[in-house]
């Protein structure tokens, strides 16, 4: 085997090592991606059962309701053009109140329920979670800055 011939193998190999390397960080990113949805893009594009997502909007008025179990809340996602029935089970925020802007992580069930394992509320009287102030700019329901 001459120079010529072992150096092109050596680039093969550390080509074919650096595809490799590329292919396993991918697929390892693939599985921790969770994308975002607001109800009215859910319309628009239903993402399959038990993909992971999340949804966000602003609680709609007089939809939040405590389950008999103590444990589960029902609640509706809004961006006021479209509506998501959502659920979790567990603490709620001290934060989260009808009204005010959500972000829920969590998947669809085979009833088309947002089931979700975490949810955030905003922070302060002034501050709505970037994409859904995004979401709800789009619809024109947002009128704070452009950077919320």
């Amino acid at each position: 085997m001459g120079p010529k011939s072992r150096r092109l193998s050596f680039i093969l190999m550390i080509m074919m090592l650096l595809g490799i390397s590329v292919a396993l960080v991918l697929a390892a990113l693939k599985d921790n991606i969770v994308y975002f949805y607001s109800p009215t893009e859910l319309l628009m594009k239903e993402p399959p059962m038990g993909q992971r997502l999340r949804v966000g909007g602003l609680v709609k008025q007089g939809s939040y309701l405590l389950e008999n179990d103590g444990i589960t809340s029902r609640f509706v996602i809004t961006d006021k053009k479209s509506e998501v029935t959502a659920t979790h089970k567990g603490v709620l925020p001290d934060l989260f109140r009808e009204g005010q802007g959500v972000v829920g992580e969590g998947h669809f069930n085979k009833n088309k329920i947002f089931e979700a394992e975490k949810v955030l509320a905003k922070h302060d009287e002034n501050y709505m979670p970037p994409e859904v102030a995004e979401a709800l700019r789009k619809n024109g329901v947002w009128k704070g800055s452009k950077k919320p």
